[in-house]
């Protein structure tokens, strides 16, 4: 492996879409060189005047072409565009030794680049965002604080749930209104989940079907599974003497969601891809979030850990329990999804460019030292959210 890519400072943030928030003025508050990259030179100055940024990072033009023209070794890429595009972006960073981060999940042809990136020096920073990103963070802070009082050899079961969601803070009739692609919704709706379910494997190939009630602080919400939640198991360092009985990562809905949709549920499971897209453009002219809007964000992360054996509710009998709540509403400067994902990958940047980061891939924070550390920095930033220690 070559030596690591030394920063430079100069940042090339790549997109200005709905999630493109606060956390782009943080990273201008911490260094000179930003670049926003957009459809036009024209549409990034209007961001960047909608973001109060003018003046403060450069507009610029975006083609892949055009960026990796002025990409420089130890510069860091940041991608708000679509998951499929980050292969792209990513090779072009590779072969001009640029680090990259983005909010997104890993994909495979994002992790079949990681060796090349890991020799070349440079970080590939992944799933720092809200969902995933922030849930990592209070996942691996929950898991830490349970190992410390328990011990990793000790016998026990544990109940864990992830449960993440972007809503109307006025709730509606059809209980949602679209905050990002109305084609991702559908097409996550149309992905089988794969979950732990009183201590064995489960699998719901229509995910809205496992729905369930859930309640926090006195306010009912709907939650189902989402994705494969099994290999966190592992990434979340939860030890082998330990059991799960329950292990699920999930969407979270207003009270009401699973009813109100009904209607679109019918044409999910009917529908083929274009009917499914067809029907992504209807929910989006229906059910938009406008700027007279404020949106909600979520996210709901507890563990309780039980003696060997033990099957009660969550906290029942817990040698510990622990539980993390992000409770946001947008304002007229920013939506919550916004702030939410944007902030912690400011966030992640800054430890790129700082170099604390270590060359290769990097989720959000992968150990509990760490993310405890994210944190409090996160809490200095502004986003609040709140952690409770017992049933």
């Amino acid at each position: 492996m070559t030596e690591p890519a030394a920063p430079t400072g100069t940042v090339h943030w790549v997109g200005a879409g709905l999630s493109t928030g606060s956390g782009l003025a943080a990273l201008c508050e911490h260094t000179d060189g930003v670049r926003l990259w957009h459809r036009t030179a024209e549409r990034a100055a209007g961001a960047l005047d909608r973001l109060g940024l003018t003046g403060r990072a450069e507009p610029c033009a975006y083609t892949l072409d055009a960026l990796t023209a002025r990409l420089a070794p130890g510069d860091v890429v940041v991608s708000m565009l679509p998951a499929p595009e980050h292969a792209g972006l990513l090779a072009a960073c590779v072969a001009r030794r640029a680090h990259f981060a983005c909010s997104s999940y890993v994909s495979d042809a994002v992790l079949e680049q990681v060796p090349a990136a890991t020799g070349a020096g440079i970080v590939v920073l992944t799933e720092a965002g809200l969902d995933p990103g922030v849930d990592h963070l209070f996942a691996h802070s929950l898991v830490g604080r349970a190992r410390a009082a328990i011990g990793d050899g000790t016998a026990a079961s544990y109940r864990f749930t992830s449960y993440c969601g972007g809503v109307p803070a006025i709730p509606d009739d059809f209980r949602y209104r679209f905050s990002w692609a109305p084609l991702g919704v559908l097409n996550a709706l149309r992905s089988p989940a794969r979950y732990i379910e009183d201590g064995a494997e489960a699998v719901a190939e229509r995910p809205w079907e496992a729905t369930r009630g859930h309640r926090l602080d006195g306010e009912d919400f709907e939650v189902y599974p989402n994705r494969d939640s099994v290999p966190f198991v592992r990434q979340y360092g939860l030890p082998d003497a330990w059991q799960p009985l329950t292990f699920v990562r999930g969407t979270l809905r207003l009270d009401g969601w699973l009813r109100a949709w009904d209607a679109v549920f019918a044409q999910v499971r009917q529908g083929d891809d274009a009917a499914i897209a067809a029907l992504a453009q209807e929910l989006a002219a229906a059910h938009p979030t406008t700027p007279d809007d404020r949106d909600r964000v979520v996210l709901a992360v507890s563990l309780a850990v039980h003696p060997s054996g033990a099957r009660g509710d969550a906290g029942e009998g817990a040698v510990w329990a622990g539980s993390y709540l992000l409770d946001l509403v947008g304002d007229e400067e920013e939506s919550a999804m916004a702030r939410c994902v944007s902030r912690p990958l400011a966030l992640g940047v800054r430890h790129i460019l700082d170099g604390s980061l270590p060359p290769g891939l990097s989720r959000a924070a992968g150990t509990a030292a760490r993310s405890e550390q994210w944190l409090r920095e996160l809490a200095d930033d502004g986003l609040e959210f709140t952690f409770r220690e017992g049933g």
